[in-house]
């Protein structure tokens, strides 16, 4: 079961991060247009406030997609060095199988097997 994670929701379209710590779950939205620079700089922000531990047992989610090719990669990017220098998971979703960036919807997306570990083949809009 997943306990802790960071959800990342960066295609291009009111994008958003959720971080559930020690059941608590936060949502930042981003106020206006980001760049892949600044969208590294919040995810490190946001852990950083919430005092998050990376380790084996946290697990970072990715919209893999239709959407933004910047955004996913950078996304994809951010999970991966974590994965490497902190051992973290990495999960993907689509867009499709989340109807609301809430709560009880992504503990849906999660309890009903809808994270997938195949992270190899993102959706890119042109």
């Amino acid at each position: 079961m997943i306990n802790d994670f960071l959800i990342i929701d960066c295609i291009g379209v009111d994008d958003k991060l959720g971080l559930r710590i020690n059941k608590d779950f936060f949502i930042h939205k981003f106020e206006n247009k980001k760049n892949n620079e600044n969208l590294i700089l919040d995810i490190y922000n946001l852990l950083n406030f919430h005092k998050v531990n990376l380790n084996k047992n946290f697990c970072v989610i990715i919209n893999q997609g239709p959407g933004s090719f910047s955004g996913i990669r950078a996304s994809f990017a951010f999970a991966k060095g974590l994965e490497i220098s902190k051992s973290v998971k990495i999960l993907g979703y689509k867009n499709d199988d989340l109807s609301s960036f809430n709560p009880k919807n992504i503990e849906k997306l999660i309890s009903k097997n809808l994270v997938e570990k195949k992270l190899i083949k993102p959706i890119y809009l042109s």
